[in-house]
């Protein structure tokens, strides 16, 4: 997301000297001087770093997951408030939303019940950083928005198999499957389950657009209004890979969340936000992006 969101910066004026990027191998945001140290002298921040993955990586870290979320967080916060930061925007995530929330979700329906178990963590941690901007808003009149990005995946996206989410995750399956010739795939869970997926160049649009044109206390959802079920999901990436083999459900899997999708009428309203890449789309950039990625690496 760094990236992008870097390059929508410079694109809307705002010179590359200008923007400071700090990287999780030499600034670990979980230590209070370490972002002291970063955030002192800055007009605006905008939090994109997370200790984030898939539905085996939250089964298997929770504790984890909640810590360093919290922590970069809360950190983060205070410093704006103490370094008198124009502005704040934090993103959080779709998995605070509770598990049985009505489709499309509205961003009141956020405290209208508890997460999904298998990433409740990391959810809660997101959501309490929103209770603390709150807080901060109405004692300090910290200027800090709050966005809530539907599951985010395209060009330069985590594939490593351990902690990745779905697409860059069933993207690496079907491509090795294909490279390796295998006859077979399997695949987590069912294939019931829905989500709604928001192509990197979009989500770094809406940030953008976010720390430009908005400032109120509540909540916007940003996402992409199309809503797939896992298993319409799978077969598409198999097409686009080239993968022709069997695919076979792990049904002792979870699913996660029964169903996914966002209501972003809001962002729209607030600040002129509407996605513009459809799944095949950004699908299919991601995919000649891996494999062009795989062809350099061989290359070596």
């Amino acid at each position: 997301m760094g990236g992008h969101v870097f390059k929508k910066l410079v694109e809307s004026g705002v010179g590359p000297e200008q923007i400071i990027v700090p990287r999780r191998t030499t600034c670990d945001l979980r230590k209070w001087d370490n972002v002291a140290t970063i955030v002192k002298g800055c007009q605006v921040l905008i939090h994109l770093a997370g200790n984030v993955g898939g539905i085996g990586y939250n089964q298997r870290f929770p504790a984890t997951l909640f810590y360093d979320n919290i922590m970069m967080g809360v950190h983060l916060i205070e410093a704006a408030r103490l370094f008198d930061i124009e502005k704040l925007v934090l993103v959080g995530t779709v998995c605070s939303y509770p598990k049985y929330t009505q489709v499309p979700f509205k961003e009141e329906d956020l405290w209208r019940g508890y997460p999904e178990e298998t990433n409740a963590a990391y959810g809660i941690a997101k959501k309490a950083l929103l209770v603390m901007a709150d807080a901060y808003r109405r004692q300090y009149g910290l200027s800090v928005v709050y966005l809530i990005p539907a599951n985010l995946y395209g060009p330069g996206d985590n594939f490593d198999p351990e902690r990745s989410h779905v697409i860059p995750a069933l993207i690496k399956r079907f491509s090795e499957a294909v490279d390796n010739k295998l006859g077979q795939v399997t695949v987590w869970g069912t294939g019931e389950a829905t989500r709604e997926f928001l192509y990197v160049e979009d989500a770094a649009e809406a940030i953008t657009l976010a720390m430009k044109k908005y400032d109120k206390p509540d909540p916007v959802n940003i996402g992409s209004s199309e809503e797939i079920s896992i298993r319409k999901l799978v077969d598409l990436i198999a097409k686009i890979t080239g993968y022709k083999g069997e695919i076979v459900w792990d049904k002792t899997r979870p699913d996660g969340q029964p169903r996914r999708k966002l209501d972003t009428s809001k962002a729209w309203e607030e600040f002129g936000f509407k996605a513009q890449t459809s799944l095949v789309s950004g699908l299919s950039k991601t995919i000649e992006w891996y494999n062009r990625l795989k062809s350099e690496a061989l290359n070596v």
